[in-house]
C-alpha cells in the first residue's frame, strides 16, 4: 500500500512539474513568432468585372458527356479508350494514391502506436565499470522482449493539422486528376476535330484539281482552235500538278493528325490507322449559363486544386506555429528481461516502464521562425496562384465565347462571298470556253472560289473547336463536392477573409 501510494505521489509531482513546464513554455514559444504573418487574402469572383463580357443568358453547364452534342460515336469511343489507358491519366492516378498514402501516414501520427520487440546480446561486460560482480568481466547473454505504448498528447494541434494538410493535398491531387482528364477529352476532342477539318479541306482539293482538270481540257481545245498558245498548256499544267500536291500533302497531314490521335489514346501508330472519318455535327446551342463567376468555383478542376492547396498550406502554417510549443509524449513498456535463458520466463524477469517525455524548443538559432517564415511565404505562393487560376479561368470562358460570336458573325458574311465567288467560277469557266475571255480571268476566278470554300470550311471547324475550348473553360461537367463531404477542409470552402483569419488563428 505504501509502495502505492508512493507511485501516486511521484506521478502527480511530475504532472505537476509537467503543467509548470508547459506554462513556461507556452509564454516563451507565444514570442518566439511575433511579427510573422500575412496579409495575403484569395480573390472572390464578385471582386472581378465579369457581366459584361459573361453575361447570362440562361445555358446550361457542360455535363460529363459533353462530347455527345456532336453526335459521332467515334469520338465518344476514343474518349472511353483514353481512359483506359492513357499513361498521362495512369501518372495521376499513381499522384492520387500518393496523396492519399501520405495523408494515411499523418493520420498514424494521431493515434496511439504500440510495438513489440525482442533482442538476443550475447556481451562481455567491463570489469571495472558499473556491473558488479559475478558478472564484471564475464561474457553473459541477455534475453529482453518489450511491448511498448506510446501517445502524442498533440496538446497544440500539431499533429492533427498536419493531417488535415495531408488530406487537403490528396483532394487538391485528386483535382489535379480531373485536370489531366479534361486536358486528355479536350486533346482528343480538338485533334479530332482538326481531322475533320483535313477531311473538308481535302474535298475541296480534290474538287480544286477537277476544276483544274476541266481548265487544261478547255486550254487544250482553245490551242487547237488558235485561241491559246503553250503557255496557257504550261499555266494549266503547272496549276493542275500544284492543286493534286496539295491534296497529297492532306493526306500525310491526315495520317499524321491520325498517329496524334493514337497517342493521345496511349497506343502504338497503328491503332491511328483505324480511325475512320470524322462525322461530326454542329453540336448544341451556346449559351453561358447565369451565376457564372461564383459557381465556376465549383466546376473547374484546376480553381478546385489550388483552392485546397491555399486550404493545405493553411494548416501546415498552424501545424509549423505549434512547433514553438512543447511535444508531451506519453510511453509504457512491459517485458521481460534475464541474463541467460532459464529465467527468461520467471516472473522476477518482469520489467516495466511509464512515463511522459517533454520536449521544450529553447533555443535553436531561429530555425523555428525561419521554417514558419517559409510556410507563409508558400502561403503567398498558393493564394497568388489560386487568384491567377481564377483569372485566367474567367478569361478563357471570355476569350472562348468572344470567338465563337466572332466565328458566328464571319460566317454569314463568308457564305455570301462563296457564293458569289462560286457564281463568278462556272461564269468565268463558260466564257473561257466560249472563247470570250482568257485563262488568267478564269485562273484569278478560281483562286477565290478555292479560298472561299476553304474560309468557309475553316470557319466551321475553328467555330466547332472554340465550341469544344469552351467546353473545357466550363469545367467539362466536372463538379467538386469534397467541400461539404471532407469535414478537415474546412478554410477550403470559406471565404477569404475566413481563410485569412484561420492562418492567423495563434
Amino acid at each position: 500500500m505504501n509502495a502505492q501510494t508512493s507511485r501516486a505521489n511521484t506521478v502527480a509531482r511530475t504532472l505537476k512539474l509537467g503543467v509548470s513546464v508547459i506554462s513556461f513554455a507556452v509564454l516563451a514559444a507565444c514570442a518566439n513568432y511575433a511579427g510573422i504573418h500575412s496579409d495575403k487574402q484569395i480573390d472572390q469572383p464578385q471582386q472581378l468585372e465579369t457581366s459584361r463580357s459573361l453575361p447570362q443568358e440562361q445555358g446550361h453547364w457542360p455535363s460529363a458527356d459533353w462530347v455527345d452534342q456532336f453526335g459521332d460515336a467515334q469520338l465518344k469511343a476514343l474518349i472511353a479508350e483514353a481512359l483506359q489507358g492513357s499513361p498521362t491519366l495512369e501518372q495521376a492516378r499513381a499522384r492520387v494514391a500518393r496523396a492519399q498514402a501520405y495523408s494515411e501516414t499523418a493520420k498514424a501520427g494521431t493515434l496511439p502506436r504500440v510495438d513489440a520487440s525482442y533482442t538476443l546480446t550475447r556481451q562481455q561486460f567491463s570489469s571495472t565499470a558499473l556491473i558488479p560482480p559475478p558478472y564484471a568481466g564475464s561474457w553473459q547473454t541477455e534475453n529482453k522482449g518489450l511491448l511498448t505504448a506510446s501517445y502524442d498528447l498533440d496538446l497544440w494541434g500539431k499533429n492533427r493539422e498536419a493531417l488535415r494538410a495531408a488530406v487537403s493535398e490528396a483532394s487538391a491531387s485528386e483535382a489535379d486528376a480531373e485536370v489531366v482528364r479534361l486536358t486528355l477529352d479536350t486533346s482528343i476532342a480538338r485533334t479530332y476535330n482538326e481531322l475533320a477539318r483535313l477531311y473538308a479541306l481535302r474535298d475541296i482539293a480534290q474538287q480544286e484539281v477537277a476544276r483544274r482538270e476541266q481548265i487544261e481540257r478547255i486550254t487544250a481545245g482553245r490551242i487547237a482552235n488558235g485561241l491559246d498558245t503553250e503557255v496557257e498548256r504550261k499555266t494549266a499544267d503547272a496549276n493542275l500538278s500544284t492543286s493534286r500536291a496539295r491534296v497529297s500533302a492532306l493526306d500525310g497531314s491526315i495520317l499524321s493528325t491520325r498517329y496524334q490521335l493514337a497517342a493521345l489514346l496511349g497506343k502504338g501508330p497503328d491503332r491511328g490507322l483505324a480511325i475512320t472519318r470524322p462525322t461530326l455535327g454542329v453540336g448544341d446551342d451556346v449559351r453561358l449559363p447565369d451565376n457564372l463567376p461564383a459557381d465556376l468555383l465549383s466546376r473547374r478542376p484546376d480553381i478546385v486544386a489550388a483552392r485546397w492547396r491555399v486550404d493545405a498550406i493553411t494548416h501546415e502554417v498552424k501545424e509549423a506555429k505549434a512547433e514553438f510549443y512543447p511535444d508531451i509524449n506519453l510511453s509504457a513498456a512491459i517485458g521481460l528481461d534475464a541474463f541467460g535463458f532459464g529465467r527468461f520466463l520467471s516472473a522476477a524477469s518482469r520489467t516495466a516502464s511509464v512515463g511522459p517525455a517533454i520536449h521544450l524548443p529553447i533555443f535553436d538559432a531561429g530555425e523555428l521562425r525561419a521554417q514558419l517564415k517559409g510556410r507563409y511565404a508558400e502561403f503567398d505562393y498558393a493564394v497568388a496562384t489560386y487568384n491567377q487560376t481564377l483569372i485566367g479561368a474567367l478569361s478563357g470562358v471570355a476569350t472562348q465565347i468572344a470567338q465563337i460570336r466572332s466565328s458566328d458573325a464571319q460566317l454569314g458574311d463568308a457564305l455570301a462571298a462563296q457564293q458569289a465567288a462560286s457564281d463568278a467560277d462556272r461564269l468565268a469557266t463558260t466564257q473561257y470556253k466560249a472563247g470570250l475571255t482568257n485563262q488568267l480571268t478564269v485562273l484569278n476566278a478560281d483562286v477565290t472560289a478555292l479560298n472561299a470554300d476553304e474560309a468557309i470550311a475553316n470557319l466551321k471547324m475553328n467555330r466547332r473547336d472554340q465550341q469544344i475550348q469552351l467546353a473545357s473553360a466550363l469545367g467539362g461537367g466536372y463538379v467538386d463536392t469534397s467541400a461539404q463531404t471532407d469535414h478537415h477542409a474546412d478554410v477550403a470552402a470559406a471565404p477569404a477573409s475566413q481563410v485569412k483569419s484561420a492562418v492567423a488563428a495563434r
